[in-house]
């Protein structure tokens, strides 16, 4: 099962795609190539590629995972993900020890009654902004901190569209998960300013038109 977004861009995990914990995971294929925005639990990782092979696209040709934050419902598969692949993982360098050793607190698997599977991060992003080439086209990471400390989203251009992967930006908000909350509203007004066309949230669907979207940002400040 897989949604189709643009012709480059497609939901294959979340609820009613892989497993009921999972958040939102979209694939973004372009030229040949490929990235996937973040995990899910890992729970039904065998599900989430046959996903990807319904969209005609061969998860060989994954190259980056690129993950919007540490918590173990975007992170908790993506060591398998990263080991069966041998693609590479790209997170912020402020979530980023959180995921290499494991911490179940912080990445929230506590919540879900599990234990997250440390995974390596490969890239480890410290910018305020960092370019990613797929098949060619640039993906761009902003940090967007404040529902985790190295929280980030993903833009992209497909079909004309801006199409921004901003995933968990109705929060929580949580003392154990080191939110900020000041970090949190700066950074819904960034989101805004990004001007999308697409928002792909992490689990509240997929929103389309600039208008609506900027709605969906505000009802949280």
């Amino acid at each position: 099962m897989f949604q189709s977004i643009t012709s480059g861009i497609f939901q294959v995990g979340g609820a009613d795609f892989t497993s009921p914990e999972d958040a939102a995971i979209y694939l973004i294929h372009f030229n040949g190539e490929s990235a996937l925005v973040d995990a899910g639990c890992g729970r039904s990782i065998k599900r989430l590629f046959s996903n990807i092979g319904e969209c005609g696209i061969d998860a060989q040709t994954i190259a980056y995972l690129l993950i919007t934050h540490c918590h173990y419902d975007h992170t908790g598969g993506a060591a398998a993900i990263r080991n069966q692949l041998h693609c590479k993982t790209v997170a912020h360098e402020l979530d980023a020890g959180y995921l290499e050793a494991g911490d179940h607190a912080v990445t929230a698997a506590a919540w879900y009654g599990s234990k997250i599977t440390p995974v390596v991060i490969d890239l480890k992003l410290s910018e305020p902004q960092t370019d990613i080439l797929v098949g060619g086209k640039t993906v761009t990471a902003f940090h967007m901190p404040g529902h985790s400390p190295g929280s980030v989203v993903f833009l992209t251009e497909s079909d004309g569209q801006k199409v921004l992967f901003g995933q968990d930006v109705h929060g929580p908000l949580a003392p154990d998960l080191k939110s900020n909350r000041k970090d949190y509203l700066n950074s819904l007004k960034k989101l805004m300013d990004l001007n999308a066309d697409i928002l792909c949230e992490g689990h509240f669907g997929i929103y389309t038109g600039k208008e609506t979207i900027i709605r969906f940002i505000r009802s949280f400040m």
